[in-house]
């Protein structure tokens, strides 16, 4: 018998169709893929289809893992026991998802050498908020530096444990989940109205990128068509997501140097990309624009050629504002070998979007998972080998002209007919959805990854949701990139990995 199922990107398989190992084989298996390269995409606890002779449910435990090489993902499950020897010692990518797994369930996995909370649920094996054993280290000159929870300006919560010896960092420590919304939870029994609206504020600056991730969930589990214009609108929306993002990024990478004129520009800019996304559907940040079947609007010859030209014109600007920074030498020897990030460490954390491709791993969705109706509509995947702020900043600014390529080619042939296959666009009217179903659907966001996997129950709705947001994976490497830096680093690092505090804390 085969140990996973193999299904596409925006699929779906009956729940009894998922191979159930043992804990011994489960774990071997998990260890295989990932030797050969595979990579965790979600790790969860969720029910087994109805047991027929106690009609009652089992808990299971979920691996879902992309196979880039081959374009697929490969999904396998093992009865959830109460304990278990951990699987991070041999495969540290997991060491989120098992931390995870135990705030949530109780479910521990024994051994892991970092079990404390991840974003503090109130169930009975979570702490109180912001209560946790954080690491210290002792010695000759060692000191403590604690940033957070509650910062000036209006970012969220989190939390900065810095052990220091002098003014080098040995060990940052990153507590965050306090403002746990329990998002996965209220989609439970979905979905309803408010599950679209629910998606598209997961993480505000990401609307399109789960928004996407959900309809396409709903598709495969409706076996909704998409209508290739309504798809292929996403796919500008998205990138006009990214371009928005990666420009403010480069503006704010330039402003924690002090090198003004590139910060002024790209704070400018990237209100010109929003704009332009408000232009498509009326809303900067891209809201009311997808849904299940395609977008809930349309866009005209007219429209598509105002929506050219003024990409075109932010795109000059932006790269005159980034040419000046790396015409500066100044900036670039703040940035260059700062922060550095080994493709080793990268691929043992699971590390994902432009912060893995910075430091050499090829992993874009785009291209390894594309969507239904997006093959043969990849960009160009870019890597560097540095893994350092620089190359960060740098991957940026190539992703921003890959982008700029792919809208204008897109928004000049656009398919023709419908922007959407459901005869009411929106949430309200969603069909019915089969039952006891997995689906995946993987979207690549300005971040990275965004994975949506969805369980449904008899009835067809939602049994189980989990949401990952490529922050998810992401918080480590900030931390595994200030080792043996100054402090001061800290702000250019942080904001060269530029991770959302909401996307973690669901």
């Amino acid at each position: 018998m085969a140990n996973h199922i193999t299904l596409m990107n925006g699929t779906s398989v009956p729940v009894h169709s998922i191979p159930s190992l043992g804990i011994g084989e489960f774990s071997q298996w998990l260890t295989d893929e990932l030797h050969n390269r595979a990579r965790v995409c979600a790790f969860f606890a969720g029910p087994q289809e109805n047991d027929s002779q106690n009609n009652r449910t089992s808990r299971m435990l979920y691996a879902v893992l992309a196979r880039d090489a081959e374009n697929s993902l490969a999904v396998a499950a093992t009865p959830a026991p109460q304990a278990y020897p951990a699987f991070t010692p041999a495969m540290p990518a997991l060491h989120l998802f098992e931390r995870e797994l135990y705030e949530e369930t109780g479910i521990e996995p024994t051994g892991h050498p970092w079990l404390k909370p991840v974003r503090f649920p109130a169930t009975p094996h979570g702490p109180a908020i912001g209560i946790a054993d954080f690491f210290t280290v002792t010695g000759e000159d060692v000191h403590e530096v604690a940033v957070g929870p509650i910062h000036a300006g209006i970012i969220e919560c989190g939390h900065f444990r810095f052990q220091c010896q002098g003014e080098v960092v040995m060990h940052l420590e990153i507590s965050l989940g306090y403002h746990h919304r329990g998002i996965e939870k209220a989609l439970q029994g979905g979905p309803t109205k408010r599950t679209l609206p629910f998606m598209e504020t997961l993480a505000g600056d990401t609307t399109i990128g789960h928004s996407w991730a959900y309809s396409t969930i709903i598709e495969a589990l409706a076996h909704l068509p998409v209508a290739p214009r309504g798809q292929a609108l996403r796919a500008v929306a998205l990138e006009l997501e990214r371009l928005a993002n990666h420009t403010g990024d480069l503006g704010a990478l330039a402003g924690d140097i002090g090198y003004l004129p590139t910060s002024a520009f790209c704070g400018r800019l990237r209100g010109d990309f929003l704009n332009i996304t408000a232009l498509l559907c009326g809303n900067r940040f891209g809201r009311n624009l997808v849904c299940p079947g395609g977008t809930a609007v349309a866009a005209d010859a007219a429209l598509c050629r105002t929506m050219v030209e003024r990409l075109h014109l932010a795109a000059k600007d932006v790269e005159g504002a980034a040419n000046l920074m790396w015409r500066t030498g100044s900036v670039l020897s703040r940035m260059m070998g700062i922060g550095t990030v080994p493709e080793k460490a990268a691929r043992d954390l699971g590390l994902v979007g432009p912060a893995a491709r910075a430091s050499g791993l090829p992993c874009d969705a785009r291209s390894t998972h594309p969507l239904p109706g997006m093959r043969g509509h990849d960009l160009h995947t870019h890597t560097l080998q540095a893994g350092d702020v620089f190359a960060r900043a740098t991957m940026r600014h190539k992703e921003i002209q890959e982008s700029v390529a792919f809208i204008t080619r897109m928004l000049q042939s656009l398919p023709e007919g419908e922007v959407y296959s459901h005869p009411t666009p929106g949430c309200s009217n969603t069909p019915p959805l089969a039952p006891h179903t997995l689906a995946v659907a993987l979207v690549e966001g300005w971040r990275g990854e965004v994975c949506h996997v969805a369980m449904t129950g008899a009835q067809g709705n939602f049994a189980r949701y989990k949401v990952m947001d490529p922050s998810f994976h992401n918080w480590i490497g900030l931390a595994m990139a200030l080792r043996g830096q100054q402090i001061s680093d800290f702000p250019l690092c942080n904001k060269s990995f530029n991770l959302s505090y909401c996307g973690h804390d669901l």
